[in-house]
Order: C-alpha cells, then structure tokens, then sequence
C-alpha cells in the first residue's frame, strides 16, 4: 500500500512529488483568476477562450508541418487564439451591444472546430486528446518552474490594481465615477485569463482548466463576501483537491484529472448547500 513517506522520499513516486509541487504552485494564479472569472460571471467566455487555444494550436501545427514554419509553435498559436478569442468577445460586448452568451457560443464552437479540421489535415500522429485532457503526472520540474512565472505574471498586477479590480467586481458604474478606465482593466483581465488558460492547457489540459478555473473559486465565493478572502479561500481549495485529487488517484488507480474534478465538484456542492441552509 502506499505510504505518505514512499512520496515524500521514493525515486519511483518523483513525479508524484512534481505533480503535487506543481499543483500548488499553480493554486494562486488559478485562485485570483479563477475568483474574478466567478465574480465577473465571465466562466462561458473562459471556456470560449480555452476553445478557441486548440483553434491557434491545430493551425501551428499544420503550418508547422506543411508549410515548415517551425517558429510557430503550438503555444504561441494557442496564445494568439485564445487572446484574440477573448479580446473579440469583450470588444463586441462592450461596444456592439450584441448578446454577450451568442457571441460566446459562436466563438467556442467556430474556435474548437477550425482546430479540429486543422488537425485533420495535418500530416503525421497528433495527438489532440492529450491536448484536451492533459496528463498532470507527467510534469517536470521546468513545468514548475513555468508555473511560478505564471504566478508573478498574475499576482504583481493584482496587487498593484487590487483596488480597481474590487470596484470593477461589483460595481462598474461606482468604477467608472471614480475615474477607473473600467473598459481597458476589463480588457486586460480577459487577456490575463486568456494567457493562464493556454499556460495551464500544457500541463493539464482543456477540461481541467476550465474546472479548476471555476469550482474552487465558486465554492469559497459560497464561504465569503469578500473578494480578497474569495482569492485566498480559492487558492486554498485548488491546493488541496489537487493534492487529495493526485493522492486518490494514485491510491486507487483511477485518472488523476477526473478525480481531481469530481473532489472540486463535490466541495462546490457541499458549500451551495451549506449556504443555502445557514442563510435561513
């Protein structure tokens, strides 16, 4: 049987101890993020950009391999698609009026399949499903590294615009009175989560970044109020169901990802109904 000191020392379980380091060292990048998405109620749009990155990815990969373009990379396709996704989103909704949910299901849809038809063209092995869903076992210590300058990409503007950041959550108007250029830190969030959500699909993949963007962020929002306490609250239940996903995982040989989403799901849950009952 497994034993807590067989991960902390074994040679055999190294990429255990990567996976869990990493996971907490992407816990406080995914909690602010992950907050001002759920403050916000920008999830779907998240979730478009998260799409549209396999678009930019798909077409990296054929350009790459047909027309030889080894400087696109798949990661810089990816940040292109996903920051263009996320920034036409936020420009037609602001200034076209038009129905924010129909430009993101257009975006989500039209972003997924252009990838996909890409990828269909691309000659050669590809494999789109680890793209999808990642492998968070298989992490090294320069994916850890990567994840810390995430953390400083995220963290040091946060501090420095919190206080434009708090008006902005709950109030744009308020904002706007107070001489807070609303629209250009709205822009800029989405590119900020545009940026982590491609830097996360490397080493975990769509579907677990979208979950991991959203439920622990929407849960401790259950817990509190406030937006600071929602950020902290946030960054400590993605450090723990990513390490009680990983540990679980490995206990009883079941997907690491999967696990680690149905943990973050059931705590969402407990704490709808933990609220819905205290406030009575």
């Amino acid at each position: 049987m497994l034993e807590f000191k067989d991960i902390l020392f074994a040679p055999e379980w190294s990429f255990l101890r990567f996976a869990i380091l990493t996971g907490l060292c992407l816990s406080p990048a995914l909690g602010v993020i992950g907050t001002m998405v759920v403050t916000r109620r920008i999830s779907s749009l998240a979730g478009a950009s998260t799409h549209a990155a396999l678009g930019g990815f798909g077409l990296a990969l054929f350009l790459q391999r047909v027309c030889l373009w080894q400087w696109f990379t798949p990661t810089l396709g990816a940040v292109i698609g996903a920051v263009a996704a996320a920034v036409a989103v936020g420009i037609v909704s602001i200034y076209a009026k038009e129905r924010e949910d129909t430009i993101i299901g257009a975006v989500w849809a039209i972003g997924m399949s252009i990838g996909l038809l890409f990828l269909d063209r691309t000659p050669g092995y590809v494999d789109w499903q680890g793209y999808l869903f990642g492998s968070i076992l298989l992490l090294t210590s320069n994916d850890t590294y990567m994840t810390l300058i995430l953390d400083a990409i995220i963290l040091i503007p946060t501090i420095i615009f919190f206080p434009a950041l708090l008006a902005m959550s709950f109030d744009d108007t308020f904002a706007k009175l107070r001489g807070i250029k609303v629209t250009a830190l709205y822009i800029g969030l989405l590119v900020l989560t545009a940026l982590t959500i491609v830097l996360l699909i490397n080493l975990v993949g769509i579907m677990l970044v979208i979950a991991l963007l959203t439920l622990p962020s929407a849960a401790a929002a259950c817990c509190t109020a406030h937006l600071r306490t929602t950020m902290i609250l946030s960054a400590f239940y993605n450090a723990l169901f990513i390490t009680a996903g990983l540990l679980l995982s490995c206990l009883l040989a079941l997907p690491s990802g999967p696990t680690i989403v149905v943990l973050a799901g059931i705590a969402y849950i407990l704490s709808m109904i933990r609220k819905k009952y205290s406030s009575k």
